[in-house]
């Protein structure tokens, strides 16, 4: 096929790709700017900004209750944060674990690996029967979280394995040889070489806790988190309150690719830095 002709449909593809993608925030954040009159529908009644002002609680009393979002986002917070940190740390030491080759390691990979592909409504369900097979409560906190960590710990630990597959061994070898013990290399020589993969692990794994549906339906108990809470006020009537707070919650998704970014460049310069300093000396 002919080069000129591929460059137009691959351009055509990526912009549809595009529309597909970015297409349903852009109307969500226009639907978000009705009037107090308006709702989820085109075209605008009256342009405002009502509808955040009611989501800040800056309004008064209408004929639209507010989002009960407040509990149940520091819930997803701290959940979303707890899993965070058990992940990435699993993570790193599994592929810590799996630079040598042990027996089993083969189908010891794959069953970490399926936590990612079983479908969440099953393991949920499974787990809720589990626990009440064992007289175990269900919590956010319990029974939701133990779920997230099945479910993110396989991303933590395939980045890891990643950056780990393009590790020199040479750099550890080096700092061995001069008697500096395995933990403080691994503190001062391999983990600042691996903390942009840590950064990576940590993003995804915050993400997919902070988003997850399906494994949270069955276990989160009574207290709900803020996907299920969300759910379960659009599942009666929609209001563009609800499209306020997507597009807060975008920008706040977008802050944290942004903080991400700020680190990976800061340590990455930081890191050149010193080489080139370690270059000019030699």
């Amino acid at each position: 096929m002919d080069v000129r002709m591929l460059r137009p449909a691959l351009a055509l593809y990526t912009g549809a790709f595009l529309a597909f993608l970015y297409g349903p925030m852009i109307v969500l954040a226009i639907l978000s700017f009705q009037g107090p009159n308006g709702g989820p529908q085109f075209p605008i009644q009256e342009w405002s900004t009502y509808w955040y002002r009611h989501l800040l609680g800056l309004t008064e009393t209408s004929r639209v209750s507010q989002l009960p979002v407040g509990d149940s986002l520091l819930r997803s917070l701290a959940l979303a944060f707890m899993t965070t940190v058990v992940s990435v740390v699993l993570g790193t030491m599994s592929a810590e674990a799996f630079r040598t080759r042990f027996r089993g390691s083969g189908p010891v990979f794959y069953l970490v690996i399926l936590g990612m592909m079983v479908p969440g409504v099953l393991v949920g369900l499974g787990m809720a029967l589990l626990s009440n097979v064992l007289g175990i409560e269900r919590a956010w906190w319990g029974t939701a979280f133990v779920l997230h960590v099945v479910y993110t710990y396989p991303f933590a630990f395939l980045v890891m394995l990643a950056i780990f597959n393009r590790f020199d061994r040479s750099v550890e070898e080096a700092s061995l040889s001069l008697g500096v013990s395995p933990a403080q290399t691994f503190r001062r020589v391999t983990f600042p070489i691996i903390f942009p993969g840590v950064l990576s692990a940590a993003l995804f794994s915050f993400t997919l806790s902070y988003d997850e549906f399906s494994r949270t339906l069955f276990t989160a108990g009574r207290d709900l988190t803020l996907p299920l809470s969300i759910y379960g006020t659009f599942s009666v009537e929609i209001y563009p309150n609800l499209f306020a707070f997507g597009v807060l919650t975008t920008l706040f998704s977008f802050t944290l690719l942004v903080i991400y970014g700020l680190l990976m460049k800061r340590f990455t310069g930081t890191r050149a830095g010193r080489f080139s300093g370690q270059e000019a000396v030699a």
